[in-house]
């Protein structure tokens, strides 16, 4: 079926427009090709009924590509035949790419639902994980900014540990073993913000308007002062300043079994904010961890030290704004 929708394509060749000048045009487009395996269509079908554009699914008769975004997936499992379309694709015009690199562009996180091993094989896209200069330079920008933050913020730590000390028996600090780089657990430092038998039950998911929190606690959560000891973590190098937050190991744990490649998330240091936290309101569930995965793939992904500066910026300004959870 599909080698006689091919031949029917290549009876009357279509000249076509110039290709898409720039991956914007491609993200505007209102509708889109994609070419899967027979099987993997509902599938995508039902993803695609989230989004606000729309998917035409293996169209091998498409013979005008031009100004056209074709995306695949599966590609391994198409046959020659449907290869040779989507080069003739792109020979004609076509913007063509895999799906899971489109929606990335496209949505702003990593659909981890498309996740597949070959995502992540390709070096020059995690340029965080591979050159050494983007590691430097990261690592200079947490030492500065830590620093700086630090001085800045001192006076406010030092009320708020007066003010924990006076509220309720425990200490003014709460240190945590969190999994951080290459899955190696670490001691995370912050401020104390729940009874200290908050936990005499076992490790418990934190939740929103949670009872355990002090009221003390309520404030620094929401204005973020309770993360602020953890610039000891990354000026020691256990952190950095923006990366995907630490987890326990036994949640981590949990979450591998629900989640695609979760542990890829320990791939760069965890951070004391990150894209997860500016992009997605708080939660405590496996779906909330599954959105917040979707970012964190996408910044080891497309890292940049313009992208570190702009996630620090609106953590600032979710704190001057009290917007956090």
């Amino acid at each position: 079926m599909i080698e006689t929708l091919l031949e029917q394509s290549k009876v009357k060749p279509v000249k076509v427009k110039k290709r898409l000048k720039s991956q914007s045009q491609a993200l505007k487009q209102r509708s889109i090709y994609v070419f899967c395996p027979e099987d993997k269509v509902a599938f995508l079908e039902k993803l695609f009924s989230h989004y606000d554009f729309d998917a035409e699914f293996n169209n091998y008769e498409l013979n005008c590509f031009g100004k056209k975004v074709v995306c695949h997936y599966g590609l391994e499992y198409l046959d020659q035949n449907a290869r040779e379309f989507l080069v003739r694709a792109t020979e004609f015009g076509a913007w063509v790419e895999p799906l899971i690199s489109y929606l990335d562009e496209r949505l702003g996180y990593t659909e981890v639902r498309l996740l597949r091993s070959n995502y992540f094989l390709h070096q020059k896209a995690f340029s965080i994980l591979s050159e050494r200069r983007n590691l430097n330079f990261k690592r200079i920008f947490d030492i500065v900014s830590a620093l700086l933050i630090f001085i800045v913020t001192l006076p406010i730590m030092v009320i708020a540990a007066i003010l924990i000390k006076f509220e309720s028996p425990g200490g003014i600090l709460y240190k945590q073993k969190r999994v951080g780089l290459y899955n190696e657990e670490f001691e995370v430092i912050k401020f104390r913000s729940m009874r200290s038998d908050a936990e005499a039950n076992g490790a418990q998911w934190a939740k929103k308007n949670d009872s355990r929190v002090t009221k003390i606690g309520k404030l620094i959560r929401k204005t973020r002062i309770d993360e602020l000891p953890q610039l000891i973590n990354v000026l020691r190098g256990e952190m950095s300043l923006v990366g995907p937050r630490p987890e326990r190991d036994v949640f981590v744990s949990e979450l591998e079994k629900e989640i695609p490649y979760y542990r890829f998330r320990h791939a760069v240091k965890p951070g004391v904010t990150g894209l997860a936290q500016v992009s997605y309101p708080y939660g405590a569930s496996v779906e909330d961890a599954i959105w917040k995965h979707k970012y964190d793939v996408y910044y080891i992904k497309h890292y940049s030290l313009l992208l570190d500066v702009k996630i620090v910026l609106k953590t600032i300004l979710t704190v001057v704004l009290g917007k956090g959870n």
